[in-house]
């Protein structure tokens, strides 16, 4: 079972050279699953390690790869009441099969940490990990058909996490 750093709040307004361990934080670069995949311990997938080959222990950097691991995904309208933690994702609904777990690896997708009431998510236009409400990160992407997901909590394969 994967398990969120209780201090998150402690990587607020952190640029990703902060938690990177691996070398891996050009600011050209989408940083959105690279934060969770730190913070969170996923190092499944293609890494930042793969990235640069430094590091001991990469993170997982795509956001397609964090949603199909996710053990069950949804509209985030239907995310359980019960569920304080899980993944938020937003794209439009047509990069989406929720049947099969995917979307599509285009480029207007993100993700973020959803934590009791706020999304966290590393903002690539500040550079740097931001806090919002779900409505507020339900408007990442300007369109009629963009749509935020759930997705419960991925198992981690090894701890990355690098801040406290």
């Amino acid at each position: 079972m994967s398990i969120l750093n209780p201090n998150i709040e402690n990587y607020l307004a952190k640029n990703i050279k902060d938690i990177c361990g691996s070398d891996y934080h050009n600011d050209k670069t989408n940083h959105c699953a690279h934060f969770v995949s730190h913070v969170m311990g996923y190092s499944f997938g293609y890494t930042c390690k793969n990235e640069t080959g430094k590091g001991t222990t990469g993170a997982a950097i795509r956001v397609h790869e964090l949603f199909s691991r996710c053990p069950k995904v949804g509209l985030w309208k239907d995310k359980p009441a019960k569920d304080k933690t899980c993944l938020a994702f937003v794209t439009a609904a047509s990069n989406v099969k929720l049947g099969t777990k995917t979307i599509l690896n285009v480029k207007r997708k993100h993700v973020g940490i959803y934590k009791d009431g706020n999304i966290y998510h590393y903002s690539n236009t500040k550079d740097k990990v931001v806090k919002q409400t779900p409505d507020e990160f339900s408007t990442h992407y300007r369109g009629t058909n963009i749509t935020v997901y759930f997705g419960t909590l991925p198992n981690a394969v090894t701890a990355v996490k690098k801040p406290a």
